[in-house]
């Protein structure tokens, strides 16, 4: 079973949930996808985020698949399985919320729930052609999700359709208010580094929204990147590098884990130096521009036969992990296909600036010409 690991049947009787495996629901085990953790305790209690849920009448259909302590940008996972890419079959599914992706794309939930720390929510949401939303960091409780202790982690929903993303959103996060008007918004087009096809989809996509758009550089955008990469090495190390020693985690993600191991102090401290530059220089851009546009991938998802070692794959997040880093929220969004594979669309707002991130984003979903 390789998009549910754990079926459920709780709640009332809206719309079927599918809840990633770092997640916590009461009287289930929350493994991450990871052999070491096989006979963990069942949570005690709900995490906030299922808490939301449930009160607001969505049905939980089961606990997604995902890769492995989601420590990986593939999705392919050797114990559970790897989740099958329902529009685009020899592709990866995307990681690590592969399983909530796959979910929401082949119809077996009506929303699925993700954490992304470094693209984990934006990425499957690409491979998958689907809606897939990363909040600001800190507006949604993480209360009872994997892992406890994070600077970078966001917890956030997978849908097929805009009017979907922002009812789920109203749920999962209390403060969540009406969405502004948008009349004028400014786009800024980022100047990112991908194919020359995949830049002219997002430049058309823009184009088609009717809105104003202009440049936008940010000097510190691939530094960002790699401090992000050390950032979550080391956080990620501190959470998980105990299970190292068991035997038990998949070779990928064992092998990633020892040289997240390697990060020191210095490194987090030099990282975090980039994270103030770049989330000031962020800031700036959206003082000119609410609203920024690029690619959520620069490229095609590798080929499944090609994705064996994830610790090689991890440049899928060029373009999606700076912004964990400076803790802006962005949105994938679905575009139209190109030459059989996907190619999403990423926008980003200020930082608590979700209800016009989301606005924007329907605008622009109601303006894209998908099939």
């Amino acid at each position: 079973m390789s998009v549910f690991v754990e079926p459920l049947d709780i709640g009332g009787n809206g719309p079927q949930v599918g809840i990633k495996d770092t997640i916590d629901v009461v009287g289930v085990r929350t493994r991450a996808g990871c052999r070491a953790l096989e006979s963990v305790a069942a949570a005690r209690a709900n995490a906030d985020v299922v808490e939301g849920l449930l009160a607001a009448g969505y049905h939980l259909a089961g606990k997604t698949n995902l890769h492995e302590l989601a420590f990986g940008t593939t999705g392919i996972n050797r114990w559970t399985g790897t989740p099958t890419n329902p529009q685009f079959p020899a592709y990866v599914p995307g990681g690590s919320s592969s399983g909530s992706a796959v979910a929401v794309a082949e119809g077996s939930v009506d929303v699925a729930l993700g954490t992304d720390t470094g693209g984990s929510i934006r990425i499957p949401a690409a491979c998958c052609g689907v809606f897939g939303l990363k909040p600001s960091f800190g507006r949604i409780s993480r209360r009872g999700v994997m892992p406890a202790h994070t600077s970078l982690d966001c917890v956030g929903p997978f849908v097929r359709d805009m009017d979907s993303l922002i009812a789920v959103m109203r749920a999962i996060d209390p403060s969540f208010g009406p969405l502004p008007d948008i009349a004028g918004v400014r786009i800024g087009l980022v100047d990112a580094q991908a194919t020359p096809t995949i830049l002219d989809a997002v430049t058309a996509a823009v184009a088609a929204s009717g809105l104003p758009a202009g440049n936008v550089t940010l000097p510190d955008f691939g530094a960002a990147y790699a401090a992000g990469l050390t950032v979550i090495n080391a956080e990620t190390w501190a959470a998980c590098g105990e299970l190292v020693g068991t035997g038990l985690v998949g070779e990928d993600v064992a092998r990633r884990l020892q040289a997240a191991s390697l990060t020191t102090p210095d490194d987090v401290a030099a990282a975090n130096l980039v994270r103030e530059r770049f989330a000031a220089q962020v800031d700036a851009a959206l003082l000119d521009f609410p609203i920024l546009a690029l690619p959520t991938m620069a490229d095609a998802p590798p080929r499944l036969e090609d994705a064996a070692d994830t610790s090689k794959l991890v440049a899928m997040t060029s373009l999606v992990r700076p912004f964990n880093l400076s803790g802006h929220p962005a949105i994938a969004i679905p575009l139209p296909a190109i030459d059989g594979y996907p190619v999403s669309l990423q926008l980003v707002a200020a930082r608590h600036d979700d209800e016009r991130l989301c606005a924007v984003a329907a605008h622009f979903a109601r303006h894209i010409n998908r099939p």
